[in-house]
């Protein structure tokens, strides 16, 4: 899903290359595009970090109105110079041949030991257009949270996973004090914010 173009909004792609693949692949583009004032802008060249579409979900139990956030060690925080252990939300990317849906769920028990009961879609984003092609597919969750929470995750990708059970008010408060600083994870739960009432009659 993307916004409606606007006269003249119209790309040529000249020319790719991989110029770098590694754990992640970063692709070097040559674009004409169209100009606001008519006409073509001349070839820009632009490299792209491809990290292919992701998903994400926030777990959400609407009896007990507790929320479910995981941290992680995240290689671009620390780089960024910020405190390299992230909140954040279940997220992952998607597999060739793999719906949204279906990769929450899957890595709801893989990142969380979470059964997920039903999904609502939230948004559909794209991380950082100018220097990533990341798109992201968000939901919220319905879960039990009577017995969550611990340390999960695969071992064969690194993963060291705190997963922590938290009152709906509390995770709103972490959030308006910049203690969660993951985009995803602050959309979803401000989006949760404006329609925890309609979601708790949903799943009551």
């Amino acid at each position: 899903m993307s916004s409606r173009p606007l006269p003249n909004e119209t790309v040529e792609l000249v020319d790719h290359v991989v110029a770098f693949q590694g754990y992640f692949r970063v692709g070097r583009y040559f674009f004409r595009h169209g100009l606001y004032q008519g006409g073509q802008s001349g070839v820009l060249r632009r490299e792209v970090f491809e990290r292919g579409q992701a998903a994400a979900v926030l777990p959400y139990d609407p009896r007990r109105d507790e929320v479910v956030l995981i941290r992680q060690f995240r290689a671009g925080a620390y780089v960024a110079g910020r405190h390299p252990w992230t909140w954040e939300i279940v997220a992952g990317i998607v597999e060739d041949g793999e719906t949204p849906e279906a990769l929450v769920r899957r890595e709801a028990v893989e990142e969380a030991s979470l059964e997920l009961r039903d999904v609502v879609p939230v948004h559909d984003v794209i991380l950082s257009p100018g220097a990533c092609s990341e798109g992201c597919s968000i939901f919220v969750g319905h879960v039990d949270t009577t017995n969550a929470g611990g340390v999960f995750g695969l071992e064969s990708e690194g993963e060291n996973i705190l997963v922590k059970v938290l009152s709906f008010a509390e995770a709103r408060s972490m959030l308006e004090h910049g203690e969660i600083g993951n985009a995803i994870g602050v959309i979803a739960i401000q989006w949760l914010a404006l329609h925890r009432d309609q979601i708790r009659a949903r799943w009551s």
